[in-house]
C-alpha cells in the first residue's frame, strides 16, 4: 500500500534506506488533485525506476496576490488512490509550515527566460517554482525527476536550473495529455463552468489550426500568431494573456518558423487563467 510521507527527515529516511539497497528513484512533482496526465508521469517513472515518489504540494510562493491559491483544488484521498494506481510507492504530501518554517529567507531564482511568458505576466511565480522545486530536489534526491510539457517554459527554467547549479538529476519532460476533445488536461479545469469548459476548447483548437498552417508551408510567425489570435477572439468569454512564438531554447521570440520552435498561450476562461502550447520542429 502506498505510503503517505508528512515530514522532511522521514522522507529523506526512506530514500536513504532505498538507495542503500541500490534502487533507483524515480520523483513525481504536483500540486496535487491528480488526472491522467499526471498519471502518465507516474506511470512513465514507474516504468524506469524502481521506487518512484510522488509529492502533492500547493505551493504558496509560486502564487500571486489575487490569484488562485485559495480555491486551487485539493483530493489528497483520491491523489493517493490515483498514485497508487500509477505505481507510486510514497507520496510526499508536507505541510506549508514543513517546507517554510519560521524565519525561512533563502529563494532560488533563475534570471532571462523566466521574465517571458508567464514570468511576464506572473512576476515572482517562477522564483516560487525554482525554490520549491530545489527543495524538493535536496529532500526526496531522485535519479530522474518527470515533468508535463504543457508548462513547458517550468521545463526549461528547471531544466535551467539543474545544469547551472550542477544538480545530478536528470529531468525528464512528458508530452501533453488531452481530454478526448482535445483540452490540455489541467487541475484548473474543475473550477470551470459547463459554459466555459466548451469555451476553452478554443485554444487548442487554435494551436491545432496554427499547426495545420506551418505544416501547409507557412512559416512568419506573424501570420500564425493572427491565426491563433482570430480564433481565440470569437470567443467572448475567452481573454488572451499572451500568444508568443518563441525559440524552445532560448524563449526568445521568433519571426521565421525554423528549428524548434514553441508556440504558446495564456488566457482567462471566466475566472479560470489556462495555459496551453505545441512544439514545432519546421
Amino acid at each position: 500500500m502506498i505510503k503517505v510521507i508528512t515530514t522532511i527527515e522521514e522522507m529523506k529516511k526512506i530514500i536513504k534506506d532505498e538507495k542503500a539497497q541500490g534502487k533507483s528513484i524515480g520523483f513525481v512533482p504536483t500540486m496535487g488533485y491528480l488526472h491522467d496526465g499526471h498519471i502518465s508521469l507516474v506511470k512513465r517513472a514507474k516504468a524506469e525506476n524502481d521506487v518512484v515518489v510522488v509529492s502533492i504540494f500547493v505551493n504558496p510562493t509560486q502564487f500571486g496576490v489575487n490569484e488562485d491559491y485559495d480555491v486551487y483544488p485539493r483530493d489528497l484521498e483520491g491523489d493517493k488512490a490515483r498514485s497508487e494506481e500509477g505505481g507510486a510507492q510514497y507520496i510526499f504530501h508536507p505541510t506549508v509550515e514543513e517546507m517554510y518554517p519560521y524565519g525561512y529567507q533563502t529563494f532560488v531564482e533563475v534570471f532571462g527566460i523566466t521574465d517571458k511568458l508567464c514570468g511576464a505576466s506572473r512576476p515572482g511565480h517562477f522564483r516560487g517554482v525554482t525554490t520549491v522545486v530545489n527543495k524538493l530536489f535536496q529532500i526526496v534526491s531522485p535519479h530522474k525527476a518527470y515533468f508535463g510539457l504543457k508548462d513547458a517554459q517550468q521545463v526549461a527554467v528547471i531544466e535551467k536550473m539543474v545544469r547551472d547549479l550542477n544538480i545530478e538529476i536528470e529531468v525528464v519532460p512528458c508530452p501533453i495529455v488531452r481530454e478526448s476533445d482535445g483540452l490540455a488536461m489541467s487541475s484548473r479545469n474543475v473550477n470551470l463552468s459547463e459554459t466555459d469548459r466548451q469555451s476553452a476548447l478554443v485554444l487548442s483548437k487554435s494551436l491545432f489550426k496554427a499547426k495545420e498552417a506551418i505544416e501547409a508551408g507557412i512559416q512568419d510567425a506573424k501570420a500564425i500568431y493572427l491565426i491563433i489570435e482570430k480564433n481565440i477572439s470569437e470567443e467572448v468569454s475567452v481573454h488572451i494573456d499572451y500568444i508568443k512564438i518563441v525559440d524552445f531554447d532560448t524563449l526568445e521570440d521568433v519571426t521565421v518558423i525554423e528549428g524548434r520552435v514553441l508556440i504558446a498561450l495564456a488566457a482567462k476562461v471566466g475566472k479560470v487563467r489556462l495555459i496551453d502550447n505545441i512544439i514545432m520542429e519546421a
